[in-house]
C-alpha cells in the first residue's frame, strides 16, 4: 500500500484511500504518465491479490486465538486486541522467562541504554583521565521488532481511541509536564507491556481500577 501511494506522490499526485480500491483506482491512474501508470497498475494488481490473503490470515489467527484462554484474558488490556495478543503470546511463549518487567522491556526494545565515546583523554601532565563527555541515551537495538510494534500500536490506540481511559489521562499529564509526545508514548507502551506481563503471570484479566488509583494519586 505504501509503495503504491509513493508512486503517485513521486509525481505530485495526492491520493486518498480510494486508490486501494480496484474500481476507484482507475481515475487516479489517468493522472500518471505511461511509465508510472504501468508501475502503479502492477502494484495495484499485487495489492488486490494480497488483501484477501491478509484477511484470511487474520481470520485464521483469530480462530486459533479463541482456543487459548490466556489470549482472551490478555486481550482485555488497553489497546490490545485478539491479533496483537496472539502475536505477543506466540513470541513471548512463557512470561516466566522474564523475572522483572525491565527484562521484558529490554526484550521488546524499550530498554534504555547509555552510549559514549572518547571516555579517556590525555591531560596537560600527560596522564590519562576520564573526560567529561555527554553520554547519549537511547533504546536498545537488541530487541524483537514485532513486539515493539505491537505495544507501540497499543499505545497509539489508547492515545487516539480511548480518551476516557486512565492511561490516556496519564499521557495528557505527561504532555502538560513538558514531556515530548514521542517519549510520553514510549512511557505508555512500557506501561502496557508491563501490564500484559503481570496479567499473564497472574492469569487475570485487566483491572482498570489499578491504573485509576495510580492516576488519582498523581
Amino acid at each position: 500500500m505504501c509503495r503504491l501511494r509513493s508512486v503517485f506522490l513521486s509525481r505530485g499526485v495526492a491520493v486518498n484511500d480510494g486508490v486501494y480500491n480496484p474500481k476507484g483506482r482507475v481515475k487516479w491512474l489517468a493522472k500518471l504518465t505511461p511509465p508510472h501508470r504501468r508501475l502503479a497498475e502492477w502494484l495495484g494488481r499485487q495489492l488486490d491479490q494480497l488483501v484477501p490473503l491478509r484477511e484470511q490470515a487474520e481470520k485464521w489467527l483469530i480462530e486459533e486465538a479463541k482456543t487459548h484462554p490466556i489470549i482472551r484474558k490478555l486481550a482485555t488490556a488497553p489497546g490490545m486486541g485478539p491479533i496483537r495478543t496472539a502475536q505477543v503470546v506466540a513470541i513471548t511463549a512463557n512470561p516466566h522467562r522474564f523475572r522483572t518487567r525491565r527484562q521484558y522491556w529490554s526484550y521488546c526494545g524499550f530498554g534504555i541504554v547509555t552510549r559514549s565515546s572518547s571516555d579517556w583523554v590525555q591531560g596537560k601532565d600527560g596522564r590519562w583521565e576520564r573526560s567529561q563527555v555527554h553520554q547519549t541515551r537511547g533504546l536498545t537495538r537488541k530487541r524483537h521488532p514485532l513486539l515493539k510494534a505491537v505495544f507501540k500500536g497499543a499505545a497509539t490506540t489508547v492515545i487516539t481511541q480511548l480518551p476516557d481511559h486512565p492511561l490516556h489521562k496519564d499521557y495528557e499529564r505527561m504532555l502538560v509536564a513538558g514531556i515530548k509526545p514521542n517519549l510520553a508514548k514510549l512511557t505508555l507502551a512500557r506501561k502496557i507491556a508491563a501490564t500484559v506481563l503481570s496479567m499473564w503471570k497472574h492469569q487475570e484479566v485487566y483491572d482498570p481500577h489499578r491504573h485509576q488509583a495510580v492516576s488519582d494519586k498523581a
